[in-house]
Formats: C-alpha cells, structure tokens, sequence
C-alpha cells in the first residue's frame, strides 16, 4: 500500500477534520502526467479481468455537490474498452424503484462477472440526504412509518448494517469493492458554483437546490463522518480524496484503483482447453493455407 493510501484510507476512529482538502505534496501537473499512464494500466487489468471472467469490480462515488465525480469518471476510465464499463447515476428514486426496498435499484446495477460498475452517487444517499431530509423516507412507504415522528431511534443503525451485510455479500460473490468520497471544502464548493454562474457552458449545471443543501453543510459531515466510520471494512473500504484540486483527486482514485486490483494475483488470462491448445498446429496451417 502506497503512502497515499495510507494517508487516505479511513477506519473504525476516522474523523473528517483529521483529512485535507487539498495535498500541497502532490504537484497538480505531475499528477495529471501520472494519471494518464495510470489509467493505461487499470484499462489493461480490465481486459485481464474481462477474459478472466470470475470477479467484478464495484468503485462508489460520494461527495457534495461540484466535488467532481462527472469529470473523474471521463478521466480515470477513458482507457476502458467501452464494453468492460458501466456507469450508474442515482438521483431521486423513480415511482418503479419506490415500489422496492431502497437496496433494489443498487443491487440491480452491480456489474457483471469481468465488469467495472461506477455507481455515481450510490447506496449511501439512504444514509445521507434520507438523514438531512427525513422526509424522503415517507416515499418508502415502510410499514409503521406515515410521519417522520414514527421513524425509530435504531432506524439508521440497522440501515449501517443492512448496507453492511449488502457489501458482504456482493464481495463474498466475486465484486472487488471501492469506495470514495471526494473531500470538498465548503470554500472550493463557493467557487465552483460561482464558476457555474459565471460561465455560459456551465450554467445548466446550476441549481437554487445547491444554495439550499450547502446551508446544512455542517449536517451533511456529521452524517458523511458517521458513514464512512461505520461502514469502511476490510473488504469494502472507504478513501477519502481531498477534492479541491482535480487532477489531485483524479490520480490518487486511478493510483488506489490501480494498487487494490494489483492485489488480485489470480485475475490472469484463462489458459487454453486442453484440446485446443493440442491441435493450435493444425488450426494455424488451416488459416495460412487459405487464398
């Protein structure tokens, strides 16, 4: 593990104020060089991985608004062969997805044996913007639950675990899981929301509902604290990016990416059957015979 990771890497203790938003150690310009034969590497692995055909691999994308989970997602993986990835957005739950437990419309967007999923915004919202706006879990229609008053006190305790045995599961199934938050300062969020006003391509991006969310701030990482704390395990842990700078953040992704499938030393390319590989002679010459 590179001394990035573990700086980066959160645990069961982990505090959001011990984190940066920004490492001042990282040139920005040499990480956008690095970057790009980062990702060259982790396309590579893909194809192994494809061919292989035994583990998927899961990376989860948290952060604030304008943290840049769109660009890092062109970025780390423009070197995908497009078949080998796929990426999922979740915003408001649909009237289809409501009518299911809120685990439903993750768990049928996990990737595919020899497949990367990219969920941009993930499970963790249910344990995030559901806890800012209490509301939202009343659209569930859980039984004993029609006002936010009758939302239990161990509610949120048993969602940790619900997630928790989710991951479990997936890993215990062949998905390589990774999860990143993307550490925005609340200064940095000011200015790119001001570059969204201010810059004619951008402002379709801009919504009033970020002025609103950005004034329970501090809400919103006490919650973020408490998730990562409580679900960064062994098997699904959590890294915390600091994001203030892109191109810092898209390398130190690409470079954990990297470094976790690495670790995998089975994934390799499958060897032939045996009455292939007896007879590859003769299917040479029957290629080269041909006019």
């Amino acid at each position: 593990m590179s001394k990035f990771q573990k700086q980066l890497k959160a645990d069961s203790k982990f505090k959001l104020n011990d984190f940066p938003t920004y490492l001042d150690n990282i040139n920005p310009e040499e990480a956008k060089r690095e970057m790009k034969l980062v990702r060259r590497e982790i396309a590579k692995i893909q194809e192994v991985l494809y061919a292989h055909n035994k583990y998927s691999v899961l990376i989860c994308l948290q952060g604030m608004d304008t943290a840049g989970k769109d660009s890092l997602i062109r970025e780390v993986f423009k070197d995908f062969n497009v078949r080998g990835v796929v990426v999922e957005s979740f915003k408001t739950p649909c009237y289809e997805e409501l009518q299911h437990d809120y685990l439903w419309r993750h768990y049928i967007a996990l990737p595919e044996r020899g497949k990367f999923s990219v969920f941009n915004r993930t499970h963790y919202e249910n344990v995030l913007v559901t806890r800012v706006h209490p509301e939202y879990i009343l659209q569930e229609n859980i039984p004993g639950i029609k006002e936010v008053k009758d939302i239990p006190k161990d509610f949120w305790a048993k969602r940790f675990k619900q997630i928790i045995d989710f991951e479990s599961h997936i890993h215990e199934n062949g998905t390589i899981i990774l999860k990143f938050y993307l550490h925005l300062s609340k200064y940095e969020q000011k200015n790119r929301l001001l570059r969204r006003l201010d810059k004619g391509d951008h402002n379709w991006k801009f919504s009033p509902g970020d002025l609103k969310e950005r004034k329970r701030w501090e809400e919103y990482m006490s919650y973020y604290e408490e998730a990562i704390r409580k679900t960064s395990k062994p098997h699904a842990p959590w890294y915390v990016i600091p994001a203030d700078n892109k191109d810092i953040s898209r390398y130190l992704v690409a470079q954990t990416i990297l470094e976790e499938l690495k670790k995998y030393k089975d994934i390799k390319y499958p060897d032939l059957p045996p009455d292939i590989e007896k007879h590859i002679t003769l299917y040479r010459k029957e290629l080269e015979k041909e006019k």
